[in-house]
């Protein structure tokens, strides 16, 4: 059986064995499960927090490292400031401590090397850290299939993974990144200085050598409706883009 396909797995005990600045409001959490697991890239998992009084919350998260480094569970975590589980992990975690967690989870929406291309990714913030397992398994499986990721981020400083994603595309084996910021001007001649939209995702689409064969798109839910809007009307068929939202 497939990993994250069928029952879900049993909560176990995970400890936090690095913790990874990544912007001023991200930072990757790398967790050591007590029961190592198999994934996917594009899987996810549950993290659960419980209180001294027994209050619980709970959490999914993505995963953003490659399936071939499974040793550890890195999930790349946002503040929010009214959240109850980001704070914790931004405030009080340190390495050492233990949580719990469950998983993998999720078996729509995934990619492997083996499923081909070309591949567009489509990230709004947090949005990219499945899209970015995904491009690291790619990178691990020395895969020159097309890709292509569209990143819209606030700003040149907000985007998460920023210098290990431009190295990718520094390699030349076929992935292109280009970032959209919001907030500033582009700062590289093939990216963009304002939202998606569909003359964007049109321009995009049109980098490709052939048509796309798979389309994921993830984000918050107005972020995620926009993008795939664009996708649909460059042409795009519906059947091949696959959508993950956060309800933030």
């Amino acid at each position: 059986m497939a990993p994250g396909i069928g029952a879900r797995s049993p909560w176990q005990a995970a400890t936090i064995a690095a913790i990874v600045p990544r912007t001023g409001r991200v930072a990757s959490f790398l967790l050591t499960p007590e029961r190592p697991f198999a994934f996917r890239a594009g899987q996810h998992v549950d993290v659960r927090l419980t209180a001294p009084d027994g209050y619980q919350a709970q959490r999914s998260y993505s995963i953003a490292n490659a399936p071939e480094d499974a040793a550890a569970v890195e999930l790349a975590i946002e503040r929010l400031e009214d959240g109850e589980v980001s704070p914790y992990f931004h405030d009080v975690a340190a390495v050492g401590d233990r949580i719990e967690l469950r998983g993998p989870i999720g078996g729509h929406f995934v990619w492997t090397a083996d499923d081909g291309g070309p591949l567009v990714l489509v990230g709004g913030g947090s949005g990219v850290v499945p899209l970015m397992s995904m491009l690291r398994h790619r990178a691990r499986a020395a895969s020159r299939v097309p890709a292509l990721l569209l990143l819209s981020a606030r700003t040149w400083d907000e985007v998460i993974f920023r210098d290990e994603l431009l190295a990718l595309h520094d390699r030349r084996d076929g992935f292109e990144l280009v970032l959209a910021l919001t907030r500033e001007p582009a700062r590289r001649a093939a990216d963009f200085g304002r939202r998606i939209d569909r003359p964007m995702a049109a321009a995009i689409l049109a980098r490709l050598p052939e048509p796309a064969r798979s389309a994921f798109v993830c984000g918050a839910n107005p972020f995620v409706a926009a993008a795939t809007e664009g996708l649909l009307a460059a042409g795009v068929p519906a059947a091949i883009v696959r959508t993950e939202r956060y309800g933030q």
